[in-house]
């Protein structure tokens, strides 16, 4: 019980980030949720969760959605999914939560930079096809699209209902590749069960904080911090040996 119950406070935390910033969720619950259940089943259950929560966004703010930039970035993702499916296979524990660890920390030296792309060009699809393999391989796949975003200078709405409209096709796409891959076990399904309610009332909460950020000049430094903030967590996971 005690464990069940620190995976749905981590949760509601993890969709209240998501809420606000347009990406949080996987960023906090993949390694904090790994700390209580192992990190294979806190792959898949928040995946499943992910995919729940971009659909809240994408019902909520679909008229905001840049459509041709979603679907460029749709196609890349899709095509990294197997990819990631064989790292997921093929590396240990301590290496996924490293590469999870690198990513998010790209993710946010990139929009600290002040990186700066066009729509439509080499750049986002190769955030979308980087993203795909993350999905599948780590459940963290925010950074490169957050990234990427962020550089085309999305305002806050279109930020967070295009990223959830390119994620909420990717992430049932990585479910059937789990059950596929035979690593959809009863403690992902588990996670998943006690994160409904959980991740409800964290989207509850963070999007009233997010109706306050709709200035851009206020939303970018809150993507920022949310990034650095969660490399942090992700490398002293690394780093301390968590599995």
């Amino acid at each position: 019980m005690t464990t069940l119950a620190g995976v749905a406070a981590v949760l509601v935390v993890a969709a209240l980030a998501q809420a606000t910033t347009g990406f949080g969720f996987s960023l906090l619950a993949v390694p904090l949720v790994g700390l209580l259940t192992g990190p294979v089943d806190a792959v898949v259950g928040t995946t499943v969760l992910a995919a729940v929560i971009n659909l809240f966004a994408v019902v909520k703010d679909r008229a905001e959605v840049r459509q041709r930039t979603a679907g460029t970035v749709l196609i890349a993702g899709l095509a990294g999914l197997p990819f990631g499916l064989l790292l997921l296979t093929l590396l240990p524990a301590g290496t996924l939560t490293i590469l999870i660890a690198l990513c998010v920390l790209a993710g946010a030296v990139a929009i600290w930079r002040g990186l700066r792309i066009t729509a439509g060009g080499p750049a986002v699809a190769a955030a979308g096809f980087l993203s795909g393999v993350l999905t599948t391989s780590t459940g963290v796949n925010g950074p490169p699209m957050a990234a990427a975003f962020s550089a085309m200078g999305l305002p806050p709405r279109q930020f967070r209902a295009t990223l959830a409209a390119v994620f909420v096709v990717v992430g049932p796409a990585g479910i059937a590749g789990f059950v596929l891959a035979g690593q959809f076990t009863t403690g992902a399904l588990v996670i998943a069960a006690v994160g409904l309610p959980a991740i409800a009332a964290g989207w509850w909460a963070g999007d009233r904080l997010f109706n306050h950020l709709t200035d851009p000049a206020r939303f970018r430094p809150v993507v920022l911090w949310g990034l650095a903030a969660a490399s942090v967590i992700t490398l002293v996971r690394a780093f301390t040996g968590g599995a």
